[in-house]
């Protein structure tokens, strides 16, 4: 299955990088990259990395230079220095922030940077000298030490921006700092949203193409040199084969069924979907609005996890997974000893499972079957005495130890510690595939698998052998994804336990 998908992705992206070299301009906003994987930066996450980048260096730079020249009087001053140091660097990023610093579009440009750069510290060491005058605590202070920080903090903080300008240049190179954006809807909308998204300096989008239902010879080969890639069926393939990280619908609030429609077959995809607020006759309340750059834009459906959500999870999975490998190295070892000793065979069995946005991914277990029972496919369920399953394979299948080596791929990236279950290729609800019985089931790939989720601690988890399971599942697992948050995480996490002591479903 897993070369049958590789073939059509492979002919798929080929078809729409033909049309895409038919046009003959290219516009300011395209990118036609079909093969880019790269992960999104959030440029909020960017922003707020740099400001704190900005604020260590001028706090490194001024204890330095205080430990190198005072270090007999910083000894019995040390609080004084440390809070006029911290103080100024505060001042140091508020001023960046009013000076237009922390604009990404802008942080590839030395040139804007750097007379910035130059009267932000110079404004920032000034009020820490008025402060000092003003207070009459300058003999607390160094002079010798103010004005060695005044020239080397300044040099420090404008090394760091050459450094943000190149990596900012190089990720916007391989497009990781702007939204890769589709258009949906053809015809004097499209062509509205476009000029609107052009005509702003501050798009932080690439657009990709633009799709529509009708008929070819009604919405044309292109529009505004972006290439007309096909309907609804092929974005969602193209979303699958490539990073999408934007849908944009150009259409009008009064095409409800064709908006409803999008809506229906996008929302199991990864991305977001906002509509042009000039499309709409209808005026909303400020706060109702979202912007693309400075287009004012309805959202339809949210990314679950965005700028510091996502961060934040990335951490949680990396440090909780090293703790729980380190923690339970004695248990992981004496599963392999006991898999090993049991049958022959490797210790470990790898199956093809379906991953974010449906990306096969290769998830590890503990052999709970006989080498030549195995069924990587997960074409037949598990049942009940099953005769493929080992004596100790029984146990790490009730007691869930035979999932422990998924820790490795929470590290490796393929899997969260919490989040809906991977399902195998094949995994059938009695005698059919999971998204033949729930219409919705791939929208439960709109985040990162997990070892555990919320599903599994509610009671369904184990044996699917009937529609009801997998609906109750998948219900649950859309629950999650809409109502996540780290708490949220920690919670399930710390109920797994007592979940696991519930082993009727388990075989």
């Amino acid at each position: 299955m897993s070369v049958a998908k590789g073939v059509t992705d492979s002919a798929l992206l080929s078809e729409f990088a033909f049309k895409q070299q038919a046009v003959s301009s290219v516009p300011r906003l395209a990118d036609f990259s079909l093969n880019r994987r790269g992960t999104l930066i959030p440029r909020r996450v960017f922003a707020d990395s740099v400001r704190v980048a900005d604020f260590l260096v001028a706090v490194a730079s001024g204890l330095i230079i205080a430990a190198m020249y005072v270090d007999e009087i910083l000894a019995t001053r040390a609080v004084g220095y440390m809070a006029a140091v911290g103080l100024t660097a505060g001042v140091l990023v508020l001023c960046f922030d009013y000076l237009g610093l922390y604009r990404v579009s802008k942080f590839s440009s030395t040139v804007y940077q750097l007379p910035r750069i130059v009267f932000g510290w110079m404004v920032a060491v000034g009020v820490l000298a008025a402060a000092v005058f003003f207070a009459k605590v300058g003999d607390d202070f160094s002079r010798v030490w103010l004005a060695g920080w005044l020239l080397t903090g300044m040099g420090a903080v404008i090394l760091e921006r050459i450094a943000v300008a190149n990596l900012a240049r190089h990720w916007m190179q391989v497009g990781r700092l702007y939204r890769r954006a589709v258009i949906y809807g053809g015809g004097e909308q499209a062509n509205e949203v476009i000029k609107a998204l052009e005509a702003d300096g501050d798009a932080d989008i690439r657009i990709c193409g633009v799709f529509d239902d009708r008929d070819g010879d009604r919405v044309g080969a292109d529009y505004l040199g972006y290439p007309v890639l096909g309907s609804i069926s092929s974005l969602i393939e193209v979303a699958r084969s490539t990073r999408i990280d934007l849908v944009i619908v150009a259409l009008p609030l009064s095409a409800e069924e064709r908006i409803a429609n999008v809506v229906k077959h996008v929302s199991q995809l990864p991305v977001e979907v906002k509509l042009p607020a000039k499309l709409s006759q209808v005026r909303f309340a400020p706060e109702t609005y979202s912007r693309v750059g400075s287009v004012a834009m309805l959202d339809l459906v949210d990314k679950p996890l965005t700028a510091w959500g996502d961060v934040g999870k990335w951490l949680f999975d990396k440090v909780i997974a090293t703790i729980a490998l380190i923690l339970l190295s004695p248990v992981l070892a004496a599963v392999a000893v006991a898999v090993k000793m049991d049958s022959r065979g490797p210790i470990l069995f790898r199956q093809k499972r379906y991953g974010l946005n449906n990306e096969l991914i290769e998830v590890f277990k503990f052999r709970s079957m006989y080498v030549d029972m195995c069924d990587a496919a997960a074409s037949k369920l598990v049942t009940k005495e099953d005769p493929r399953v080992t004596p100790v394979g029984r146990f790490i299948r009730k007691s869930s130890l035979d999932e422990l080596p998924q820790l490795f791929n929470v590290l490796l990236g393929d899997l969260s510690l919490v989040g809906p279950r991977p399902h195998a290729v094949s995994a059938k609800a009695g005698q059919e595939l999971y998204d033949q019985v729930v219409e919705s089931y791939f929208a439960r790939h709109k985040v990162k698998p997990g070892i555990t989720g919320w599903a599994q601690i509610n009671g369904w988890r184990g044996e699917t052998d009937t529609h009801e399971k997998i609906v109750k599942r998948v219900e649950h697992d859309l629950y999650y994804i809409e109502n996540w948050s780290i708490f949220f995480d920690f919670y399930i996490l710390a109920k797994t336990p007592l979940a696991l002591l519930k082993t009727e479903n388990s075989y």
